[in-house]
């Protein structure tokens, strides 16, 4: 079996997996080596910092293209699933893609989760087609870390996976948005609520009052009823739930804004004797901030709801956010993430139907 720095275990991240369980968590985390805007240099280059911290790895492309592993296993795969084409095409088309080969060492048993920063409908592409949804699940979807300064951060699902829902989709995404926040942010009990235009039960459309009964009426979740846009940062719920529809526009404005309100700091700075002077008091304070505000600290998003771990991140990623992204995907699987999805799933009944 292609391993990293170490390796080891006979069990991939399944459902069935126990928490701490070190057969799978010796197991390495398969990262796309093909996948961003600054592969392959920056992926291997934070595969080889998570390796250096004891996280095990194996890169998954090109063999020639990558450079000096630093002794990190590889596995080949000849093609590239690029930013541009279609997901589902690229990942029946090309069966030898990093994406798709990824996805199936995972399935296989022969790594632990899957990380990648390429093309995002083709993760979950080859993450569903591979992997599988697990049992009752209709549709996974997306969950992104929101910024809370000087605590954990809230959870934003669905942050992209599926434009049009249903409610009964949207009380599932509340119920993984709140096993993920308890895995990955040791929430003993997380509250959610429901992202509409008002507080009142009965503001937003018809999804929404229709999802807002369901959790209301007992969905296995504590709901906390609605939040309004505003209140996104910080989130007073540990998980807010939308469509994917609007919690990537939500999630793009949020990063849009950030990114606009820190630019202009930085530039007032320069602009004077008197902003630089006044500079040299802030930033050690503000510097801090910036760094919990940066999307590269977060280790990317989360694709809850198939039968294994895996990591989205940004297509910009540093080796920085490569870094974190293996980290985190690593701690998920010790968290027994899917085991604990599965469990939340199951808890209430059958599975809603698709549309």
């Amino acid at each position: 079996m292609p391993g990293g720095r170490r390796s080891g275990g006979a069990h991939g991240a399944r459902s069935g997996a126990a928490p701490g369980d070190t057969a799978v968590a010796t197991l390495p985390v398969a990262l796309d080596a093909m996948g961003g805007d600054k592969a392959p240099a920056e992926i291997v280059e934070g595969a080889r910092r998570a390796a250096d911290e004891g996280v095990s790895v194996v890169l998954v492309g090109r063999p020639d293209d990558l450079g000096d592993t630093a002794g990190l296993g590889v596995v080949p795969a000849s093609e590239v699933i690029e930013m541009h084409e279609d997901p589902a095409q690229g990942v029946r088309r090309k069966k030898d893609s990093s994406l798709v080969r990824c996805a199936e060492l995972v399935r296989d048993g022969a790594a632990s989760a899957m990380v990648s920063a390429g093309n995002t409908g083709a993760t979950m592409a080859s993450a569903l087609l591979r992997m599988g949804r697990l049992p009752n699940v209709v549709r996974p979807c997306i969950a992104t870390p929101l910024p809370r300064l000087g605590r954990e951060p809230a959870v934003l699902v669905d942050a992209g996976a599926n434009a049009e829902c249903t409610s009964a989709m949207l009380v599932q995404f509340a119920q993984m948005g709140a096993a993920f926040a308890s895995a990955r942010y040791g929430v003993a009990d997380p509250s959610v609520a429901l992202l509409s235009i008002g507080e009142e039960p009965t503001k937003g459309n018809s999804l929404v009052k229709e999802t807002h009964a369901a959790l209301a009426d007992g969905a296995g979740v504590r709901f906390s009823g609605n939040v309004e846009g505003r209140d996104l940062l910080p989130s007073a719920a540990d998980v807010v739930v939308t469509d994917g529809f609007t919690g990537n526009v939500t999630l793009k404005a949020l990063e849009g804004s950030l990114r606009f309100i820190v630019e202009t700091l930085f530039t007032v700075f320069g602009t004077d004797e008197g902003t630089r002077a006044a500079s040299e008091v802030l930033l050690p304070h503000l510097l801090p901030i910036a760094a919990q505000l940066d999307p590269e600290n977060t280790g990317g998003a989360m694709l809850l709801g198939v039968d294994g771990v895996c990591v989205i991140s940004h297509g910009s990623s540093s080796a920085t956010a490569i870094r974190n992204a293996v980290h985190v995907a690593h701690e998920l699987v010790v968290a027994d993430l899917v085991g604990r999805l599965a469990a939340a799933v199951a808890r209430t009944a059958t599975a809603p139907a698709a549309v």
